[in-house]
């Protein structure tokens, strides 16, 4: 991490967008995993929207890249799109960027429920790290412009031939402390503490 900056993206950033679509592209082609395929549009468009954590070296070299979508009108949030330049791979970059999205959700969704869906081991134990377990795809977004974004993915027709019930992306949840009263895992934690 020495000489990166991990911040908001600001309007100027938007001179990436093409580089972090195409990169996010090719790293689902070389991983051989399913991603939603996104245009330098709607990266663009999560920049302007302040929902939007970049990472560059101190001298402007972009080293990678998140967003936050909202879903429910604001019941979910997810984190979506995290990519890193191969260049900046190993080096903790994807960690930093995962923390500084997940403040950024929380400070402007601060109810919200966070998910993330993803195929990478690598993710799921970040998202363990801040606080998210897994879940079923029933307890995510039921907005259908959620799953129209997931077309562009190889798995889309394992996705849709399971009724959009599960696929092989593990979704993770993060929810806030105050409304974990109402998340139907909260028993079973408590009951596991309990036994313990």
């Amino acid at each position: 991490m020495k000489n990166i900056i991990v911040r908001l993206a600001t309007e100027e950033d938007g001179k990436f967008a093409k580089m972090i679509t195409d990169e996010m592209e090719s790293s689902a082609i070389i991983r051989g995993s399913g991603i939603s395929k996104r245009s330098p549009a709607s990266i663009l468009k999560k920049i302007r929207e302040g929902k939007a954590v970049i990472a560059l070296t101190t001298n402007g070299v972009w080293a990678g890249f998140s967003y936050v979508e909202v879903w429910a009108n604001g019941e979910f949030v997810s984190n979506s799109g995290l990519i890193v330049s191969p260049q900046f791979r190993g080096k903790g970059v994807a960690r930093a960027i995962k923390h500084k999205i997940f403040e950024l959700s929380r400070t402007l969704y601060p109810e919200a429920k966070i998910f993330s869906i993803t195929t990478g081991l690598a993710i799921m134990k970040m998202n363990s790290r801040l606080g998210f377990s897994p879940v079923t795809f029933n307890e995510i977004t039921k907005e259908k412009e959620f799953w129209e974004g997931c077309k562009s993915c190889i798995n889309y027709k394992i996705l849709q031939g399971k009724d959009f019930k599960n696929c092989l992306c593990t979704a993770m949840m993060f929810v806030p402390p105050h409304r974990k009263n109402h998340h139907p895992c909260q028993s079973l934690q408590s009951e596991s503490q309990t036994l313990q």
